[in-house]
């Protein structure tokens, strides 16, 4: 079977520029149900003119995007995007807060707040609904925002660096529970980020992205099944991986 067939998201030969200058060029990329890739590269090689791309917010100079096999391309809406901020209302509580996809759907605040609340135990959220996000610590904040992400999502999400901002406990912690909570919710996911060792640990595949304009210049495959190991980020494996990557790089 062709890699490009039977995909939830599908970019091809997009291009972008402004004011004359070419910022994306010619990129191919895939995503497949329930799979977490990575987009790794070089600041200004265009990773997030093509999130931008991807998510409809850019209509493309040529290309397009297929999300179940459906021309998306240029239509905000259909595929979630998550900020490396988390942009938490400071106002609402966390049950409103991430309630509130349901409620631009249409769901009345009631119901969607209830739907929002049932998802807080596989979160971790537990006794923060009625908290405000200045009362919850960054990780928690994260968990918050991607919890919003999967709601306003029909299983498909863009994050960009959504854990960057995290000081190295926090991110090694969140990246064990991310990892958890993907198997559970099944939520097939393309994450910009610029660290090596956390998209060799989070990834089944990774693009790397580089040059003005940006191209995609190399993919690895992560063929190390999961639930990985504990300590797979010190196995010669993973090295052989983060080698392979700065080599591409």
């Amino acid at each position: 079977m062709n890699i490009w067939d039977n995909n939830v998201l599908t970019a091809e030969s997009i291009s972008k520029s402004f004011d004359g200058t070419v910022i994306i060029k010619d990129i191919d990329i895939y995503l497949k149900e329930n799979e977490i890739v990575s987009l790794v590269g070089q600041s200004g090689a265009g990773k997030t003119t093509l999130f931008n791309v991807l998510s409809g917010l850019y209509m493309p100079d040529s290309g397009f995007v297929k999300l179940n096999g459906q021309d998306i391309t240029g239509k905000p809406g259909k595929v979630s995007y998550m900020l490396q901020k988390d942009l938490l209302l400071p106002y609402m509580t966390i049950a409103d807060n991430t309630a509130l996809p349901l409620i631009i759907k249409g769901e009345k605040k009631k119901t969607a707040r209830e739907k929002a609340v049932s998802l807080f135990s596989k979160f971790g959220l537990e006794g923060c609904e009625k908290k405000y996000p200045s009362q919850l610590s960054g990780g928690m904040r994260q968990r918050a925002a991607l919890l919003r992400t999967y709601l306003a999502s029909d299983g498909i999400a863009l994050l960009d660096e959504p854990f960057s901002a995290l000081d190295t406990l926090t991110k090694t912690s969140m990246h064990k529970w991310y990892l958890s909570v993907m198997e559970q919710i099944q939520l097939s996911t393309i994450f910009i980020t610029h660290d090596i060792d956390e998209a060799i640990l989070l990834s089944d595949r990774i693009y790397i992205m580089s040059g003005k304009p940006g191209t995609i210049t190399g993919e690895i495959v992560i063929e190390t099944p999961k639930p990985r190991p504990v300590n797979f980020n010190l196995t010669e494996e993973f090295l052989n991986y983060k080698r392979r990557l700065v080599e591409m790089l």
